[in-house]
């Protein structure tokens, strides 16, 4: 492909190299996502650089889905005298999949911002009540998958920067509070959601130096430290009722708690125009078709799982895409990772890991180890008659192939949801038997699509006040079911806290570093009764030593670093910029 740059008068073209870049790339390989500077292309243009997302039931108004996408990682609260804002010609979007039947997105909200300069003869942000850089945006909704969409939304407040007390509340500034404007970035669109677009504290709390580190989390020495601590990020933020986000047909109330018809997949996103024209007499142009530079579903896929050389391809496709194409399918069936819970592999060379250990002979039966076979030697026997992993259930997409031992837990966890179906049941009533019958925990099963984060919207909040309720999400449902009365007296289905927790949606407060090292250190296979190898097959107690250290694993960062508000948008109001100083 050739491109020509040429210069006519004072005016010249030149195609984005950022943009041409991403119609150029071809090759394809795949991973999981929190999205901050997460590969080559999209670090460079961090206004439209997804950081992460989250989905939940709404715990002051439960008869509504609060979905949460942020961008601009590790945005300098005092980053001025130009300041983080939305960017113009982005298409931030949120994308909806309701359906399993249909491949694609059913409801689509866009956001577009524009950006204005009240006070164009001053280098402050903010002077006498005028504001530079100010954002408005429109708010469309598509529910036919795409096909047309209608604005819901004109002209909608982004709430400043919260610069500092002079700009904020003198009479030389807006004379105004911080709460008070960021509540009045609070709006509600014309088709009933409730909406908030603006800076927020970065919801998201990991070690990033230690991670990045060879994966030296906890640290071995030193303190651990919040790498997003005193950082902000922008939020798109939609509180919508349930009865919008149901998919066509779905009963208005549940049949339970696990209704399969409550399933959505959401995902995230940003787009450019495919050209930029630069001009040294006029501002630059955008034009050509819109060009997907950015999206997320699950925290740390991209980061953390996506090699380094599949990165920006994973960036430009859509789940249904991804999904598509299988050689993406390798880095769940083998994650990187359990490499380094692996004493037979590089388990020592990280030793922050070493609680984490996978399942090389559990019940003295079944090796998980990568390139292992795992359950796949069970292909087409009575054994797995009538369960999930029965070719004549779901196909060959849990049992695919030998030497893909991850197929069975980390593939349906991320991938592609869980279903309420045997062996995916708690082992409380199994009586040592991984593949009978147990207590139900989870249902978000949505298959025909890829990386998204999966929400079942029939099961209820744990209220963020209740002594029951944790950040280890379903990772805690799970040991409640096992171990607590009266939820381990019983096989029935039931709420157990928690159950509304990461991987089964996002909130806030879910700690997805460490829920998602324990998944692929095997958490998912023990509770469901594929039990540690230290565990002796017929003993009447599981719970060994090797089972307590994954459940006791923690990365030393554990929460954020503000707290979050009761009420919509949920999020911690942003850093001030006279207040903060990033510094250990």
């Amino acid at each position: 492909m050739k491109v020509n740059l040429y210069a006519t008068g004072k005016c010249f073209n030149v195609l984005a190299i950022v943009w041409l870049l991403l119609m150029l790339v071809t090759s394809i390989n795949l991973t999981q996502a929190s999205s901050h500077r997460e590969a080559p292309l999209i670090a460079n243009d961090p206004l439209a650089d997804n950081t992460d997302l989250y989905a939940f039931r709404s715990p002051d108004d439960p008869n509504t889905v609060t979905l949460i996408a942020c961008y601009i990682p590790a945005e300098v609260p005092f980053g001025g005298p130009n300041y983080y804002t939305f960017g113009e010609n982005i298409r931030y979007e949120i994308h909806i999949d309701n359906d399993a039947a249909v491949v694609g997105d059913e409801i689509t909200y866009r956001f577009t911002f524009d950006i204005v300069n009240e006070d164009p003869t001053t280098f402050f942000n903010i002077r006498l009540g005028l504001q530079n850089q100010k954002a408005t945006y429109t708010m469309e909704r598509s529910t036919d998958g795409g096909a047309s969409f209608q604005t819901v939304l004109s002209n909608g407040v982004v709430p400043p920067n919260n610069i500092g007390p002079r700009s904020i509340e003198s009479s030389v500034g807006l004379g105004s509070t911080y709460p008070a404007e960021f509540a009045a970035g609070i709006l509600s669109a014309s088709s009933g959601e409730t909406v908030f677009c603006g800076p927020v504290d970065d919801p998201f709390f990991v070690d990033l130096g230690g991670t990045f580190d060879l994966g030296d989390t906890p640290r071995q020495s030193g303190v651990d430290r919040d790498g997003l601590a005193c950082y902000n990020v922008h939020a798109i933020a939609i509180q919508v009722p349930i009865a919008t986000l149901l998919k066509a047909g779905a009963p208005a109330t549940p049949t339970n708690i696990l209704d399969p018809d409550y399933v959505i997949g959401v995902w995230a996103s940003a787009s450019r125009p495919a050209m930029r024209v630069l001009s040294d007499n006029a501002d630059p142009a955008d034009s050509g078709d819109w060009i997907q530079v950015s999206r997320i579903g699950m925290p740390l896929t991209n980061e953390v799982i996506i090699p380094i050389g599949d990165k920006d391809a994973w960036n430009r496709l859509t789940p249904y895409d991804e999904l598509a194409e299988t050689t993406w399918d390798a880095y769940f069936y083998n994650p990187e990772l359990a490499l380094y819970m692996d004493d037979s592999q590089f388990g020592g060379a990280v030793p922050s890991f070493a609680p984490l250990r996978v399942q090389r002979n559990s019940l003295q039966g079944f090796d998980f180890g990568n390139g292992q076979d795992g359950l796949f030697g069970l292909a087409g026997s009575p054994a797995v008659a009538g369960t999930a992993l029965d070719n004549a259930v779901f196909g060959t997409l849990l049992l695919p192939g030998p030497g893909q031992p991850r197929s069975v837990d980390i593939w349906p966890t991320f991938h592609t949801g869980v279903p309420n179906v045997i062996p995916y049941q708690l082992a409380t009533g199994k009586n040592g038997n991984p593949l009978a019958a147990g207590k139900p925990f989870i249902h978000n099963f949505l298959p025909n699509g890829g990386d998204m984060l999966r929400l079942n919207m029939a099961t209820p909040v744990t209220q963020r006040n209740d002594p029951a309720f944790s950040r280890s999400g379903i990772v805690k449902a799970a040991v409640l079911g096992l171990t607590a009365p009266p939820y381990n007296t019983n096989a029935n289905l039931e709420f157990i806290p928690n159950m509304d927790g990461f991987p089964n949606g996002r909130r806030l407060e879910d700690d997805v570093t460490r829920i998602e090292l324990q998944a692929v250190a095997g958490v998912v296979l023990a509770a469901v009764g594929l039990w540690y190898d230290d565990y002796t097959a017929g003993d009447p107690n599981p719970v060994t030593q090797d089972l307590l250290d994954v459940l006791t694993y923690n990365t030393g960062v554990e929460k954020n670093d503000k707290p979050f508000m009761s009420t919509f948008p949920y999020l911690a109001m942003p850093w001030r910029g006279t207040d903060v100083v990033i510094a250990y």
